[in-house]
């Protein structure tokens, strides 16, 4: 047989197809995660209250300068404070050795309770619009301000409580709350004495404080409807011992004891809240840096 005649055998080695990869597995399971983060979140929103909510957003937002006043509704009452970011105060922490208060300013009205059933309620506060504040504060003012949001930022334990801290500027001066919120609470019920993080709160404050020369006003409030098992022990006693015994921390960590114009408690006479006289955030100590400045004798001269 020829060689060329030689039958051929050719072997044809089928390859096997490449894996195709799980890459859909990966963005089917991101799916089927992010529809049920989606539900959930649904649910939640569902299940909790307009307060709860409130509670939650505040947490997330840092002690903050506004612009305005409270009202009705506010923290837990279904109206926000205002979030305005150009409302918030600047100014270096080193501006507020030099400090001098506006010749012409005049003292917002006071607050003025003797107790009792012949508590009177002062004035209500107005609302400050941004150019009104430009033109009471000046830098060293709002440095003051600004040192107070950063020490307590830079304190770990004073942001967890970031929520029950407010700083805002109102008709009389700087005004700085102490307010409790649902679930949580700086003072513990019946106690005239802050929870721990408060104090370190009022502790980070205080020097600063001490720097500025305006008076400091420092007033007690509780919420309506609480009971107290001594009868001779009451929302008035309570207001009044825990606004004093803000003085006596500030005054432990700096604030000289001249420099504190007054301490009241107010019961329940001044709700934070007016709508809701019940609400937690009406219990509250607040401590005011007046634009007034102290007044002068009649033998010396300014």
């Amino acid at each position: 047989m020829a060689y060329d005649d030689v039958p051929i055998i050719k072997k044809v080695k089928k390859a096997e197809h490449g894996h195709h990869g799980g890459a859909w597995k990966i963005a089917y399971a991101d799916f089927v995660t992010a529809m049920m983060a989606f539900f959930l979140l649904l649910w939640l929103i569902s299940m909790t209250t307009p307060e709860q909510k409130k509670g939650i957003a505040d947490y997330f937002a840092p002690p903050s300068v506004t612009s305005t006043t409270s009202g009705a509704g506010g923290v837990l009452g279904g109206t926000a404070y205002d979030n305005d970011p150009h409302a918030k105060m600047q100014g270096s922490p080193t501006d507020a050795k030099a400090f001098t208060a506006p010749a012409n300013d005049q003292q917002g009205p006071m607050v003025s309770v003797t107790g009792g059933s012949q508590a009177v309620k002062g004035a209500e506060e107005k609302s400050v619009s941004k150019a009104d504040i430009n033109s009471k504060f000046d830098q060293q003012f709002r440095g003051a301000a600004a040192s107070i949001r950063q020490a307590w930022q830079a304190d770990p334990d004073v942001t967890q409580i970031a929520e029950n801290l407010k700083i805002e500027a109102t008709v009389d001066g700087l005004n700085i709350k102490i307010m409790d919120q649902q679930g949580h609470k700086m003072f513990e019920d019946g106690s005239k004495f802050p929870i721990e993080t408060v104090r370190k709160a009022l502790a980070d404050m205080a020097p600063l404080l001490e720097k500025l020369p305006n008076q400091i006003e420092i007033s007690g409030y509780t919420a309506d409807g609480d009971k107290y098992a001594d009868t001779n022990y009451g929302a008035w006693e309570l207001s009044a011992d825990r606004a004093n015994a803000v003085r006596q921390i500030l005054g432990e960590f700096g604030l000289s004891e001249d420099r504190v114009r007054s301490v009241t408690g107010h019961a329940a006479q001044a709700p934070l809240f007016p709508n809701d006289p019940y609400l937690s955030g009406n219990e509250r100590v607040e401590i005011t840096a007046l634009y007034a400045p102290p007044p002068v004798p009649p033998n010396l001269e300014p």
